[in-house]
């Protein structure tokens, strides 16, 4: 996993989670706390609300991203730099600011100016981005968006998120995010807890990760929350989107947000690394996640059959002795008695099933509903 250096603030998986606190100059943006016009509001927010909460980075919005909103020109968006520019030169807390921009006049600009990082809604679309990024050193987080300067975000199938992150290539201190929430008609709230669950995937580009579901629709929609109700939802996600390989949180709650990802951080699991022989143990739990890495060291395997899984049977004596005898012939981990537990990969619990084709109903249909319940869970 590459680390991005950002300004000086290191972020990857050697390092703790980062928070990212939110201020927005647009006076569209729907949630009221974070919005302000005048500068030296905006900085005393920014100093307590944000850094002294624990915010390690300050991404400033210019425009709200809302599909029911026309989409601001890059010229709209220099118009509103001003109050942001202004906002930082009168802050007076530590952190690393963020310009949250779809186009490279404005990211350029902001650079000009002072600010050390770059959110690109558009993931890209804006192919001089990654030069403008470059030319700065500047660490530029990528969202998952359709090659199109006014569609962020708007990718309708979980499938095609981890293609359109590498749209226009990456910069060295690229880190990329899947992008939740509603950003076309087409995506769902299951597209967002699909995302969430397969998260680890979006690993296998090698680069950290940052999420921003504070808040947001398909979590508030499991616990029938309100948005004012929805931060304990929105915590329990961090936690679990840390565990799962997230380094950076996008919010506007900072000082919660960063207890949970902490606390997140805390049970991730150890994973073996010594990054000066050049060692690192993957997380990887499914076999699609391993493709994503087979695929980005060249392998080009995109359909292998690898990750092991351990699955306990409780069957008829008869029917026990005779899938445990079959499992022992081709070669799987076998233990226990009247109860087996099978340890195998998904083609081995396939070989498994043709093996006893023509052994007992309750054997054969046991191994059937496993083979179909781990080909949907890899696929």
């Amino acid at each position: 996993m590459r680390t991005v250096d950002a300004a000086g603030l290191k972020i990857g998986d050697e390092y703790p989670p980062r928070i990212m606190g939110v201020l927005n100059v647009s006076e569209e943006s729907p949630y009221d706390p974070s919005v302000f016009d005048d500068p030296s509001e905006a900085a005393a927010y920014v100093d307590e609300a944000l850094i002294d909460e624990g915010a390690d980075i300050v991404d400033v919005g210019l425009e709200s991203a809302n599909k029911r909103f026309e989409v601001l020109s890059a010229q709209g968006e220099l118009d509103r730099l001003e109050t942001a520019i202004q906002t930082l030169e009168s802050t007076s807390g530590d952190a690393v600011w963020s310009i949250e921009t779809r186009y490279h006049e404005v990211a350029e600009a902001a650079l000009d100016a002072g600010f050390d990082m770059v959110n690109d809604i558009c993931g890209f679309a804006d192919p001089k981005m990654p030069v403008v990024c470059e030319e700065y050193d500047a660490a530029v987080s990528k969202m998952a968006s359709p090659p199109d300067l006014e569609r962020p975000g708007a990718i309708e199938s979980v499938d095609d998120i981890y293609d359109a992150l590498a749209q226009n290539g990456f910069t060295d201190k690229t880190i990329v995010d899947p992008a939740f929430g509603g950003w076309s008609e087409a995506k769902t709230t299951g597209d967002d807890r699909e995302t969430l669950d397969r998260l680890r995937e979006f690993r296998g580009y090698g680069r950290p990760i940052l999420v921003s579901i504070n808040r947001k629709n398909f979590l508030r929609e499991v616990a029938g929350r309100s948005t004012d109700e929805a931060l304990s939802v929105s915590l329990a996600a961090t936690s679990m989107a840390v565990e799962r390989g997230a380094h950076v949180v996008r919010t506007h709650d900072v000082a919660e947000t960063r207890d949970a990802a902490l606390i997140g951080h805390e049970f991730t699991r150890e994973r073996s690394r010594d990054s000066g022989l050049g060692v690192e143990e993957l997380d990887v739990t499914t076999d699609r996640e391993f493709a994503r890495h087979s695929r980005r060291i060249g392998d080009g395997n995109e359909d292998p059959a690898v990750v092991p899984h351990a699955v306990e049977f409780t069957l008829p004596g008869p029917s026990s002795r005779f899938l445990s005898d079959a499992a022992e012939r081709i070669e799987m981990g076998v233990y226990g008695g009247e109860k087996v537990l099978l340890v195998g990969t998904v083609t081995e619990y396939r070989t498994l099933l043709s093996a006893i084709s023509d052994g007992p109903k309750p054997a054969i249909d046991a191994v059937a509903g496993v083979c179909d319940d781990l080909t949907a869970y890899d696929e």
